[in-house]
C-alpha cells in the first residue's frame, strides 16, 4: 500500500511540475502578447494617419473641383458677354451698311 500511494504521489508530483509553465515560458508569452499589442497600436497609428491623409486630399479635391467648376462658369459668362459684342458689332455694321447704301442711291 504504501509503494502504491508513493508511486501515486511521485506520479502526481511529475504531472504537477510538467503541467505548468515554467516561469520562462510565462514571459516568453507576455513579452510575445506586448509585442502583439505594440504591433496593434502601430496599425491603429498606420490607419489614422491614412485617413487623415484621405481628408486632406479629399479636401484639395474639393477645392480643385470648386475652382474648376468657377472656370467653367466664368468661361460660359466671357463666350455669352462676347457673343453679345458680337451681335452688337454685326448691327452696328448692318447700320453702317444702310447708311452707306442709303447715301449711294443719292
Amino acid at each position: 500500500m504504501r509503494k502504491g500511494l508513493l508511486v501515486i504521489a511521485i506520479g502526481l508530483a511529475f504531472t504537477a511540475l510538467t503541467g505548468c509553465a515554467t516561469t520562462g515560458e510565462l514571459e516568453k508569452v507576455q513579452a510575445q502578447e506586448q509585442l502583439t499589442g505594440a504591433k496593434a497600436d502601430q496599425a491603429i497609428r498606420d490607419a489614422q494617419a491614412a485617413k487623415a491623409a484621405a481628408d486632406a486630399a479629399k479636401l484639395q479635391a474639393d477645392a480643385a473641383a470648386a475652382r474648376v467648376e468657377n472656370a467653367v462658369k466664368m468661361a460660359e459668362e466671357r463666350e455669352k458677354a462676347a457673343a453679345e459684342r458680337e451681335k452688337a458689332a454685326d448691327e452696328k455694321a448692318a447700320r453702317a451698311e444702310a447708311i452707306f447704301q442709303k447715301s449711294m442711291r443719292k
